[in-house]
């Protein structure tokens, strides 16, 4: 083998080197680039995630509440029909005393 076959033997070599880095600086920023998509993906995927878990949690707090003001309103209506009832039944009674107070004056 003569200096000229050694010197193109290095020439290749030095292609071949320069080629496989290349490859190499390629392959790093393509797997770069996937990471920073799939972090992306991630973060959006959590965000989603939040918001579904808020808008649950707002949804079961809400038919809580409904429940809540349900039970009131009835305890209230109960109540309310329990006075009207008894200012029924003791109307005679108060228009009685209205009248004899009236009428001992």
């Amino acid at each position: 083998m003569g200096m000229s076959d050694v010197l193109r033997k290095i020439k290749q070599t030095e292609r071949d080197a320069a080629k496989k880095l290349a490859d190499a600086q390629t392959e790093a920023s393509k797997i770069m680039s996937d990471a920073r998509k799939k972090s992306s993906e991630i973060v959006s995927s959590a965000a989603d995630d939040s918001v579904s878990n808020t808008q649950a949690k707002l949804d079961s707090a809400r038919e809580g509440a409904d429940k809540e003001a349900s039970k009131v309103q009835k305890t209230g209506a109960k109540e309310v029909d329990s006075i009207e009832s008894n200012a029924t039944k003791n109307l005679d009674k108060a228009v009685k005393a209205i009248l004899d107070t009236m009428t001992t004056f």
